[in-house]
């Protein structure tokens, strides 16, 4: 299993990681990869990504989820 997010722009549309300058670690569980977010989040607003999503293989677990404040 592999545990990764998907970035996404303001518009929806998909953003790679390298296209910001961010690397994004493969994760074995889940709490290593919130984790990653959870200590990454800002740069990658000020990066231009507005969502993620979390997903397990090819399935979502949940998101998008925003990373600005309400």
């Amino acid at each position: 299993m592999s545990w990764h997010w998907r970035l996404a722009d303001a518009s929806g549309a998909t953003v790679e990681p390298s296209s910001v300058g961010v690397e994004i670690p493969p994760s074995d569980n889940q709490g290593d990869a919130e984790s990653w977010l959870g200590e990454n989040w800002r740069e990658l607003l000020t990066r231009g990504v507005a969502t993620v999503t979390l997903l397990e293989d090819d399935r979502t677990v949940y998101g998008p989820m925003g990373l600005a404040a309400p």
